[in-house]
């Protein structure tokens, strides 16, 4: 059986068209995952389970960053050295989750349903994270489409079996227990499985390695922990100061101001190639005029965005999700101004990373961070559900300037050194 699956994941006629194709549908499929577990939690469960599992999939989504580290994109030649380290780096993972959730329940914020519901969220991640570090493999191989492959069985499975057990039984933490270990028993017969045709599975534990990947991926990981937690700060600040309710009901509504940047993201990335040739033949010119075009597609998305929101958005979202948002129009348009600066925030970081200034990127996150952990309460506590909208539209649109400034003043200067 296992080498059956190993020869349908790597069955391909095309592994270009493999790749793209695959990779497309496991990316769609991690950003649909959240909100179509939700669909069926609301209706299963009621809105407060919806909310305690909102929260925890934030929680768990800023975990996946510690368990990762920022490695994906620096892999060393040496397999066993990065299962090494990302060992090491989702045991710390799993650590931070049991203090986080042991804190929250000796507290008196979580009860010990929601803490158990979070670290289980977060033990989903963890194997997201181990996974990722044989997908990295793979990626090196060539056959980024068998890792795709392997992650979309994983997601697709394991989800349908958490939700078809949940309107079935309407048992939340059972439930996502299940979905734990369905995410495991696929990880195995998919990712863990196919390794063996790519490498064999012998971490190392070199001090010299792991110190030397520590330093290597901290600012990319203080940058992906950044960005995350000012993305989420208003779900954290729902988290302490209001209710599970509330925080679904955020949910519901953000969920279509996350489409905007993936729409972004589908329309950019197939050219991403071109401007860092363009970046590279030191042609300044045609570089600022594909900035300015792609900035324009990112403006007319977010005002379709928000056209469809303030018209049918909310019928269309209440009919969704079971629940009546119609209170909530105006939070929904301000989420999706937020939206709309998202999808700028990637744009501008994907190009300040072309142009080679990433390391200004923390700087940036580390700012906004601040500004949303003296914001967060203030907004929240007075304001409710509008409170958070705003502040996650001011956020987004902080950094989204910031980021255009810093871009700018770079691009001058390097083109500057032409002349």
């Amino acid at each position: 059986m296992l080498t059956a699956i190993r020869n349908i994941l790597q069955k391909t006629n095309n592994v270009t068209r493999s790749t793209y194709i695959w990779n497309a549908i496991n990316a769609m499929l991690s950003a649909a995952q959240s909100a179509l577990i939700l669909m069926v939690m609301t209706r299963s469960n009621g809105v407060t389970d919806a909310g305690i599992f909102s929260i925890a999939y934030a929680v768990a989504s800023l975990m996946l960053f510690v368990g990762q580290y920022g490695l994906r994109r620096y892999q060393a030649s040496d397999v066993n050295e990065d299962l090494g380290m990302r060992f090491i780096t989702c045991g710390v993972m799993i650590a931070v989750s049991v203090g986080y959730c042991a804190f929250e329940i000796l507290s008196g914020t979580y009860t010990m349903t929601k803490g158990i519901v979070v670290f289980l969220v977060c033990l989903e991640k963890v194997i997201q994270a181990f996974a990722d570090v044989l997908h990295g493999r793979m990626q090196q191989a060539g056959r980024l489409d068998v890792a795709a492959k392997s992650s979309a069985a994983r997601i697709v499975l394991s989800t349908v079996m958490f939700m078809v057990f949940l309107a079935v039984t309407h048992k939340l933490i059972i439930g996502t227990a299940i979905w734990v270990g369905a995410n495991l028993l696929f990880y195995l017969l998919t990712s863990q499985n196919v390794l063996r045709d790519y490498s064999q599975f012998k971490p190392s534990f070199d001090k010299q390695m792991i110190k030397r990947l520590t330093i290597i991926g901290l600012p990319l990981f203080l940058s992906y922990f950044l960005s995350m937690y000012i993305g989420n700060a208003p779900k954290y600040a729902i988290d302490k100061y209001l209710s599970d309710d509330i925080q679904a009901y955020y949910n519901f509504i953000f969920m279509p101001a996350f489409a905007i940047q993936l729409l972004a993201n589908f329309i950019f990335n197939p050219i991403l190639t071109s401007y860092a040739l363009v970046w590279s033949e030191k042609n300044y010119k045609k570089f600022r005029k594909l900035i300015i075009k792609q900035m324009l597609v990112v403006l007319g998305i977010t005002i379709l965005g928000l056209a469809v929101a303030a018209t049918i958005g909310i019928p269309i979202l209440s009919i969704i999700f079971g629940v009546d948002l119609a209170p909530y129009k105006m939070e929904l348009c301000i989420v999706m101004i937020g939206g709309g600066f998202l999808g700028y925030v990637t744009f501008f970081t994907t190009v300040i990373t072309i142009i080679r200034h990433q390391n200004l990127l923390l700087i940036g996150y580390g700012i906004a961070s601040v500004i949303a952990m003296f914001l967060s309460k203030p907004f929240v506590m007075n304001y409710g559900m509008k409170g958070a909208a705003g502040l996650y539209a001011i956020l987004m649109g902080f950094v989204a300037i910031l980021f255009l400034i810093i871009m700018i003043v770079k691009i001058k200067q390097d083109s500057a050194k032409k002349d």
